[in-house]
C-alpha cells in the first residue's frame, strides 16, 4: 500500500511540472519547449515582436532561421534548407505526462506565407515514426491556422487523420518537432485522442 501511494506522489509530482494530458487533450505553446539540439545549420527561434507575435497565443512563437528559401524559385539545397528526414535538424523537445496511453492525433498552430515554409515532422521519445513525417500546410496563408496534415506523394497538400504518435503507457514522455523547411512558423501544437478534434480558433 505504501509503495502504491509513493508511486502515485511520485506521478503527481511529475505532471505537475510538465504539460499534462487530461481526458485525451493536451495543448502547449511552442516557445515553451525545453531542449533544442542540432543547431549547427537552422535553430529554432523565439519571436516575440512584429506583426506575427501580434496576433500569436501568448504574443510569441517559434521560427526556423535563417531562412533562406522563400519561394519555390530560390536554390534547394538539402540538409541546409530543406531536409525530408525528420531528426536530423533543428530539433525542439517538450516533456509532456500522459495519464491515458493510445493513439494521439497531432494539430500545430502554423503561419505560413508561401510555398517553402510549410512543413514540419514530429517525433515522440527519440523515434521519429512515418506517421509523424511531413507535416503540411497549403490553406490559411497569411494567418496562424491549425492543421493536421501529411504530406504524400499523391497530396502534396496533406491528407487529413495521417499524423498521429501512439504512447503506449501512461507518465513522462517527449514530443519532438524537427524542421523540415527553413522559416516554418509554429504558435503552439496540440494532442487529441479524439480523430474528430478540431482546435477552437485563437
Amino acid at each position: 500500500m505504501r509503495q502504491a501511494l509513493l508511486f502515485l506522489a511520485a506521478c503527481l509530482l511529475a505532471s505537475a511540472e510538465v504539460p499534462t494530458e487530461r481526458a485525451g487533450l493536451l495543448e502547449v505553446e511552442a516557445e515553451n519547449f525545453d531542449r533544442q539540439k542540432l543547431t549547427e545549420v537552422r535553430e529554432w527561434v523565439v519571436v516575440s515582436t512584429g506583426a506575427h507575435a501580434e496576433s500569436a497565443s501568448g504574443n510569441a512563437y517559434v521560427e526556423v532561421l535563417p531562412d533562406t528559401r522563400t519561394t519555390h524559385d530560390d536554390k534547394l539545397i538539402r540538409g541546409q534548407n530543406f531536409t525530408n528526414e525528420p531528426g536530423v535538424m533543428a530539433v525542439l523537445e517538450y516533456d509532456v505526462s500522459i495519464t491515458n496511453p493510445g493513439r494521439y492525433f497531432v494539430w500545430v498552430r502554423a503561419y505560413s506565407t508561401g510555398t517553402e515554409d510549410n512543413g514540419i515532422h514530429v517525433g515522440i521519445d527519440g523515434a521519429w515514426p512515418e506517421s509523424g513525417q511531413r507535416m503540411q500546410w497549403c490553406e490559411g496563408k497569411n494567418a496562424w491556422t491549425w492543421a493536421s496534415k501529411q504530406r504524400t506523394a499523391e497530396e502534396h497538400c496533406g491528407v487529413p487523420g495521417l499524423i498521429w504518435l501512439d504512447i503506449d503507457k501512461p507518465g513522462r514522455h517527449t514530443v519532438m518537432f524537427s524542421m523540415r523547411e527553413d522559416g516554418f512558423e509554429m504558435d503552439a501544437w496540440a494532442l487529441a485522442s479524439s480523430p474528430e478534434f478540431i482546435p477552437e480558433p485563437r
